[in-house]
């Protein structure tokens, strides 16, 4: 029997009759489904009232050099950020890049007023930022821990982008522990990555969990990828705002050189007992620095800080960004292949 002498009747037999289509086995079924739909979308509907009056509208006026036939020639530049109230008298938390060198700024609340807005500190290091309107009663956002997010975790963005103001997106925690470099070439350690979808206007906007609470400050994307989204994790932006509202900036510790990643003989590795195959080489010790007061010599290799072993210079920044200024911090390096041990108190940033 060939495909053209089939009739009705021997095409039923070998079809069979027609039925409605159930679920596949494992699969839910279209009023479960339903159900499902429905709970997702109340959540999302649910933080979107519960946190929309928090998010806020920035508008920024920032100064700028155009380059001319004529010569350079100043001109005012327009940018638009997000923002969320963290405190009810007008404290409002936000990325550094969407306020940093501001000379006016102006906020619009969720209730439709235009504020203008003073920036209380920022700290271009973690890309955050706090500004202050002048208004009290206003709605704050929850704080929640970043520590304790999942890969595959139900996250809300809300914000501004590209002007259409109170935007909500949705999407997934898609990876934890990013490093993401700031705009003074410092790591952002921890950094949360997500597929809800963030535009140009979105950065200082909150990410939150399922419950509304704040867990992280959308800050990037990367241009012509999709659904590859970062935000600045809570635990850091908590910690950041209380001392950018306390003392209007962030003062990190400082070790005093400059260095690079070094690779280490297997030979030295294993003499020394040193848990990494490689060291920060010191290239230069910086004058009056507690580098240069413990004895650290420009072609040191630095192995360790106190206990923790370094073998980048993120790792050194890393370990400074938890360290207390005034700490006596053991500075463990080979010097001509030698392990010694020095002592280095540390002191304030002087860029900070």
């Amino acid at each position: 029997m060939t495909a053209q002498n089939i009739d009705g009747e021997s095409l039923l037999r070998v079809i069979g009759p027609a039925v409605e289509p159930g679920p596949a086995e494992g699969q839910l079924s279209e009023e479960e489904a339903e159900a499902v739909l429905d709970a997702y979308s109340q959540a999302v509907v649910t933080v979107a009232e519960k946190v929309g009056p928090t998010v806020v509208n920035i508008a920024a006026v920032k100064r700028s050099i155009a380059r001319t036939p004529q010569g350079p020639r100043p001109y005012e530049a327009a940018g638009a950020g997000s923002g969320v109230i963290v405190a009810p008298d007008g404290y409002i938390l936000t990325n550094s890049h969407v306020v940093h060198g501001a000379t006016r700024l102006e906020v619009t609340l969720d209730d439709g007023r235009t504020l203008p807005a003073e920036v209380v500190g920022d700290d271009p290091a973690s890309d955050l930022a706090v500004i202050r309107v002048g208004a009290t009663g206003l709605p704050v956002v929850a704080f929640g821990d970043s520590d304790r997010l999942r890969v595959g975790q139900l996250v809300i963005a809300i914000g501004n982008p590209l002007g259409f103001q109170a935007t909500v997106t949705a999407g997934v925690i898609s990876a934890l522990g990013r490093s993401l470099r700031s705009q003074t070439g410092r790591a952002i350690e921890n950094i949360v990555q997500t597929d809800a979808a963030l535009n140009p206007g979105n950065s200082g906007g909150p990410l939150v969990d399922a419950r509304g609470r704040l867990v992280g400050i959308n800050t990037a994307i990367i241009q012509g990828a999709q659904g590859i989204c970062f935000a600045v994790p809570v635990n850091t932006a908590r910690w950041v705002v209380g001392l950018l509202i306390n003392e209007g900036r962030v003062r990190r510790a400082y070790l005093g050189i400059a260095g690079e990643a070094r690779p280490l003989h297997a030979r030295i590795v294993r003499e020394q007992g040193l848990k990494v195959p490689g060291g920060v080489g010191v290239v230069e010790v910086v004058a009056g620095s507690p580098a240069e007061r413990a004895g650290v010599r420009p072609g040191d290799v630095v192995v360790a800080l106190d206990d923790a072993p370094v073998s980048t210079v993120d790792d050194v920044q890393r370990f400074l960004n938890r360290a207390p200024i005034g700490a006596t911090v053991r500075v463990g390096a080979l010097r001509r292949g030698r392990r010694i041990d020095l002592a280095a108190v540390l002191a304030a940033s002087p860029d900070e």
